[in-house]
């Protein structure tokens, strides 16, 4: 039976390009609310020979993650990774100036969506799976309030689970990956030079050469 990698956050940015470089060696559950960029990720594994599952879905309905996670116990018992990518990324401005909907969606997307997930996803990895969660620098950088708390929060929590896991399993990895070419950067950087940036794909075969073969 092939390996399974459950991908939340798959329909972009370092998310698809995790999911298409793992399709070779796993099965891959890609989840992300957009169900035609999860269509172009599977036509991707789908043309160099891999499958995958489509979950369009949001990580912040309990109830979805919830069946998902039960389904994923059906089919195939457990998961041997999980790669947390998805983020919300409201837009830049001073403290003082957040709109309450950005806050509360940053809040939702990238904090308590994680105290859903931990708990529905830890028991499919068991004692030996991998959970690999994503950190940035942006924490106190001005403009940045509502998405640097909200990820401040996500990773206090992950933080606590790789510690309290740290001779139980399942493996608990925090990776602070380097400033890459996607959206959620142009978001936060419009006008930057693209070109001195990493590309997705090339910090995902990075990465998952580490994670898989430590």
């Amino acid at each position: 039976m092939s390996k399974i990698a459950l991908v939340t956050g798959a329909s972009r940015g370092l998310g698809f390009a995790l999911a298409e470089a793992l399709a070779k060696t796993h099965h891959v559950v890609a989840v992300a609310r957009t169900t035609g960029a999860l269509e172009d990720l599977d036509d991707k594994i789908q043309a160099s020979g891999g499958q995958a599952t489509l979950a369009p879905m949001d990580i912040t309905n309990e109830g979805a993650m919830a069946q998902l996670c039960r389904s994923i116990y059906d089919r195939w018992g457990s998961i041997d990774l999980w790669l947390h990518t998805a983020v919300h990324a409201a837009p830049l401005t001073p403290a003082a100036h957040i709109d309450a909907k950005d806050w509360a969606k940053s809040i939702a997307i990238n904090a308590t969506s994680m105290g859903l997930l931990i708990p529905y996803v830890s028991p499919l990895l068991g004692e030996t799976g991998t959970a690999v969660l994503f950190d940035d620098q942006t924490i106190g950088e001005k403009f940045h309030g509502s998405y640097a708390a909200s990820k401040a929060a996500q990773m206090s929590l992950a933080k606590a689970w790789a510690r309290e896991t740290e001779t139980t399993g399942p493996r608990v990895l925090i990776e602070t990956p380097p400033a890459m070419s996607t959206a959620t950067r142009s978001r936060f950087h419009p006008g930057e030079d693209r070109s001195a940036l990493a590309h997705p794909r090339d910090v995902a075969a990075e990465l998952l050469a580490r994670v898989i073969n430590a």
